[in-house]
């Protein structure tokens, strides 16, 4: 009797630590994933406030308000500043390069000319903080350090590389000196459309460069 009990008893424990078990590996897993979820907030707001106010614009208390969290937490996750304006730029363009590529795929027999006509657009200008990175951070970028310069070199070359395989002809070469030349016009037509108080100037420079890349076919 004595035996059947003590097994008994044995059964009992093992189950209530089996369930114990069971309940920290769900509260670990729970917490990682909102932890993975918070990480993402915070890239999310940190992708739009550095675009729409700068770098030096945006403390880490702004970005964690933004993100609806506490200010504790930022240090556990990015470390520092410096870390999370990299990888918030990384983030920038992958966002673009995605977009770009829907655009391309709604843009029928004309993709560049849609693509152009998007990133000149007055939306775009109006809403730095959802557009293109390197028309917002480009000179603020230059004076930053390798990792984040290394994130915007690596972010325009996937733009221009996309934008290369748009340009029509068969010279690899003159297709790239193309799309470079392209899009040096448009961040820089962004830049200035967005820097000028005059808002008939600002929207004429988008249009000459529209339609500079995208000059009308010869009837």
């Amino acid at each position: 009797m004595m035996v059947v009990m003590i097994i008994y008893i044995t059964l009992i424990i093992y189950t209530v630590k089996q369930a114990i078990d069971m309940q920290e590996s769900d509260e670990m897993r729970v917490t990682r994933e909102q932890a993975a979820l918070n990480r993402e907030r915070v890239l999310a707001a940190a992708a739009r406030l550095f675009r729409e106010r700068g770098f030096d614009g945006v403390g880490v208390a702004d970005l964690m308000k933004s993100a609806g969290l506490t200010h504790g937490g930022f240090y556990g996750q990015f470390g520092s500043k410096e870390a999370l304006m990299e990888q918030a730029c990384t983030r920038a363009f992958d966002v673009s390069l995605e977009r770009w590529r829907r655009l391309i795929e709604e843009g029928g027999d004309a993709p560049l000319a849609a693509l152009t006509r998007v990133y000149l657009s007055p939306l775009h200008r109006d809403h730095p903080g959802e557009g293109c990175a390197l028309a917002a951070l480009g000179t603020e970028a230059a004076r930053q350090g390798p990792g984040l310069r290394k994130a915007f070199t690596e972010g325009t070359r996937a733009l221009v590389d996309l934008m290369t395989a748009l340009v029509p002809g068969r010279a690899k070469a003159v297709k790239r000196q193309r799309a470079l030349a392209t899009f040096a016009a448009m961040v820089g037509a962004l830049v200035i459309a967005r820097a000028v108080d005059d808002e008939a100037l600002s929207q004429e420079v988008l249009e000459a460069v529209s339609v500079s890349v995208n000059p009308p076919a010869q009837g």
